[in-house]
């Protein structure tokens, strides 16, 4: 007997329940991004490596999945959606002049390490608004997530929003080399405050330097954090940078977004090339950012049109993860299943039609000879189904709502 096959380490199946979840809550939150004006785009799993380089700034080369095509070029599967809507956009709407407004949905590849015990495949779906450098264009994107949110079902979510400008300001003030900034950015993004200290004082970084660093873990929560931000911005990048989010604030009230929104100064956003402000999501039951988005100002110029850009994308997998551990459910189209003998295949098939052109969905089911009633009973509340209905061959209908219990008979014929 042959071995079985199972799944590479850091993909997995995801099939009945589960999935029939996840494309209901997929349909759900393209729904609210409809309802913005967003088009839908579809974009190649792999791409050419130039894509995703790591100038791109969207993942590390070690960590993406290259192979080579029968011509010798490097392929790579997307690590991120965003740098292939943004070589899109470039190469087929160069010459559009109104804002781009698109959609997707679509499995991502990133080669993390074994030892993270992270997902290698995850779904993300996310929104590219393509053409403006407003507040406004700022304000839609983070107001948009809030609803998707909430029209997924979840009510305790925080959305965590920065600006790079703030913290590069610090670092650029510090006069660091690219190694030592970019070390010091993990460790900010990583909470890792007091070794950020360290290694400027072993640095021998200036002391308003030191002491804008030393401030950042105050530079959390609602607007308070704004007025201590003004007061300690090193320079007129970070002053207005601190603007833009209070404007941003103001239009989020607007929206009735307010509720769920905080600022974090000391976030620079997990890519590369995010240029302006930058947020992520947060919520019970998952140890990561559940959407995470920001501005991209600079990204299409690396495929030839030069445009400013925000977007995001949620990470459907960790969405679902929360709302389970948050006990959430997500209601789904239940079915009903038609179990028949020999001699009532014609009326069942008749029925099962009938139900059909109404928009029901039916599962027919013929009755193997010795298996009793019950076990058809069984699969039907394992299947999660409303209704079982059983024909008999006296022509007799039973039907048993599975949701309340209660049993009904009827003549076929009637």
């Amino acid at each position: 007997m042959e071995e079985k096959l199972h799944t590479p380490e850091g993909v997995r199946d995801i099939y009945s329940r589960e999935c029939e979840i996840k494309l209901t809550l997929q349909k759900k939150l393209n729904q609210v991004l409809h309802l913005y004006g967003y088009e839908d785009i579809q974009t190649p799993t792999f791409e050419y490596y130039d894509v995703f380089r790591e100038e791109i700034g969207s993942t590390s080369t070690q960590e993406l999945y290259k192979f080579f095509d029968r011509d010798g070029n490097i392929l790579s599967l997307r690590p991120d959606i965003t740098p292939s809507v943004a070589r899109a956009a470039a190469t087929l709407f160069d010459t559009e002049e109104f804002p781009l407004r698109f959609c997707y949905v679509g499995n991502t590849f990133i080669n993390h390490s074994s030892y993270r015990g992270r997902l290698k495949e995850n779904t993300q779906l996310g929104a590219e608004l393509i053409g403006l450098d407003s507040v406004e264009a700022d304000a839609e994107m983070i107001a948009m997530v809030a609803d998707a949110l909430k029209k997924a079902g979840l009510e305790e979510f925080q959305i965590s929003i920065g600006h790079v400008d703030f913290l590069q300001s610090i670092l650029s003030a510090a006069r660091l080399d690219d190694e030592t900034a970019e070390h010091i950015r993990e460790l900010i993004g990583n909470r890792n405050f007091f070794g950020a200290e360290e290694l400027l004082e072993e640095k021998k970084a200036d002391e308003t330097v030191r002491k804008a660093f030393s401030i950042l873990p105050e530079l959390m929560g609602t607007e308070d954090a704004l007025d201590k931000a003004e007061q300690f911005a090193i320079d007129e990048k970070a002053k207005s940078a601190v603007a833009r989010l209070r404007q941003i604030s103001h239009l989020l009230q607007l929206y009735h977004a307010s509720d769920h929104v905080t600022f974090d100064l000391s976030m620079s956003g997990g890519y590369g090339y995010y240029t302006g402000i930058v947020f992520r999501v947060y919520t019970y039951g998952t140890g990561d950012a559940i959407v995470r988005g920001g501005r991209y100002n600079h990204l299409l110029e690396k495929f030839g049109k030069e445009t400013p850009s925000i977007g995001f994308a949620i990470i459907v997998d960790e969405l679902m993860s929360a709302l389970s551990r948050q006990k959430i459910s997500v209601e789904t189209t239940r079915r009903n299943i038609i179990v028949y003998t020999e001699k009532t295949e014609s009326d069942a098939i008749i029925l099962a039609g009938s139900f059909r052109q109404k928009g029901r969905c039916i599962e027919l089911i013929k009755q193997e000879k010795g298996k009793d009633r019950s076990a058809y009973e069984a699969y039907a509340k394992r299947k999660n189904a409303a209704a079982l209905i059983c024909l008999s061959d006296e022509k007799r209908l039973e039907m048993m709502n599975l949701i309340t219990g209660e049993k009904k008979t009827a003549d076929i014929a009637k």
